[in-house]
């Protein structure tokens, strides 16, 4: 069983890591979905919000059933470099980026995980929110594609230009609500054939009490600091 929590954590991490996240901003309501995603990078500069996040592996030869996996927390971010993902269930976990380095915490192993944030980024779905200034710039490193609403939802695709990246696609659904428009969905597709699917909720928009600060991590003592 331990062996099984530690490769879901990796996975987990892996999807999020390249991964990913939202929030909530004013909008016109018949804009198209790209439209809508460009004033979402212009005027969103942080947000708040709680999270659920599924998991669902590629199903195995034999299989009948894809497996999956359900955990919970808080993201939050201050365009344009940093974010946090705190999971809370199953399992406590620390995902930030401090503007420098993206930190991986696993309180359970007692291991942090530091890379150089710049060379994780670019191509990766926390690009959509954490660095990204314009649509113009999120196509030079994306392919985006208005799709048809469903769901209630404005949806785009975003496919990386990068042949290595190992993501297939990211999928963003928007929701508009009156004056209010927000990110209430975030799909994510790797090449193993993972599927990943963050719903946000309760999402603050430009929260006066969320500053740099919420982004410093400092690795707790007696941890093993790993920097691949």
């Amino acid at each position: 069983m331990r062996l099984s929590h530690r490769v879901w954590r990796g996975a987990l991490s892996h999807a999020v890591a390249l991964g990913l996240a939202v929030v909530c901003f004013a909008s016109a309501a018949h804009a198209s979905s790209l439209d809508t995603l460009e004033m979402f990078l212009k005027s969103t500069k942080s947000g708040r919000a709680d999270f659920m996040q599924v998991v669902t592996a590629p199903a195995k030869a034999g299989q009948t059933r894809m497996r999956s996996k359900t955990s919970t927390g808080q993201f939050s971010f201050v365009r344009p470099t940093r974010f946090r993902f705190d999971y809370f269930k199953p399992f406590p976990q620390v995902i930030v980026a401090d503007g420098q380095t993206l930190w991986l915490y696993d309180a359970d192993l007692e291991q942090v995980t530091a890379r150089q944030q710049a060379q994780t980024l670019s191509s990766t779905p926390a690009a959509l929110v954490a660095t990204a200034v314009d649509v113009g710039t999120l196509q030079k490193e994306f392919n985006l594609e208005a799709q048809a609403d469903a769901d209630g939802l404005q949806w785009v695709q975003a496919t990386p230009k990068n042949r290595d990246s190992t993501i297939q696609s990211v999928r963003l659904g928007l929701r508009v609500d009156g004056a209010q428009l927000s990110l209430s969905k975030l799909e994510i597709l790797d090449v193993m054939g993972q599927h990943s699917v963050l719903s946000f909720e309760r999402f603050e928009v430009n929260p006066a009490n969320l500053g740099a600060a919420s982004f410093n991590f400092v690795a707790p003592k007696g941890v093993s600091v790993i920097r691949p």
